[in-house]
């Protein structure tokens, strides 16, 4: 009888442990998208703007962060600020989408099973570039004729195209025009 109630007491807690295990690993499912989903980086409603969305689980946050473009979303996994036990990726599947302009409310795919146009000619909602997700080779195929790019799978997103300043260049050309008009003000008499 003792020995059944030792190897009970043994037993149990690595019953327990299988149990914690099984709730850790599982995975969130996606959440539809409203008029409530505000931008973590931008602050601005996600429905606001044209193109992917994605939003991302963390196991330290109560609710799941929402993002305006889905290059935001990926640079989150990236930055060294942000939590690093995320649990789930979701992005827009835009095969699935109705257009650009309606990425769709529900049409998610786990990012990390994602292929992804990048380098393409189509802007992000926010005018920067954009890694645009598909769950159907054939579809992002198609948009990748249409409008440029690559495919590549979510770990072979760049660190320097998602971190790299969307409007770079045209800052710098902003910089040169200021330049160029203090020079000539300078000139003027």
């Amino acid at each position: 009888m003792r020995r059944r109630t030792i190897l009970l007491a043994l037993l149990v807690p690595f019953a327990l442990a299988g149990c914690n295990d099984k709730q850790a690993a599982k995975i969130p499912p996606p959440h539809r998208m409203t008029a409530e989903d505000i931008g973590h980086y931008c602050g601005m409603n996600v429905l606001e703007h044209p193109g992917p969305k994605g939003h991302i689980f963390a196991a330290s946050l109560m609710e799941p962060v929402w993002f305006s473009s889905v290059r935001d979303t990926i640079a989150f996994t990236m930055l060294p600020d942000e939590p690093k036990d995320i649990q789930a990726i979701y992005v827009s599947d835009m095969g699935k989408a109705a257009d650009w302009d309606k990425p769709g409310a529900d049409n998610w795919i786990e990012a990390r099973k994602a292929l992804f146009v990048i380098e393409s000619r189509v802007k992000s909602g926010m005018g920067g570039d954009e890694a645009v997700p598909f769950s159907d080779r054939a579809a992002a195929e198609k948009f990748a004729g249409e409008n440029g790019g690559r495919i590549v799978g979510f770990d072979a997103v760049r660190r320097d195209y998602v971190l790299t300043l969307a409007n770079a260049s045209g800052a710098a050309a902003a910089d040169e025009a200021i330049e160029g008009s203090d020079q000539r003000s300078r000139r003027t008499p």
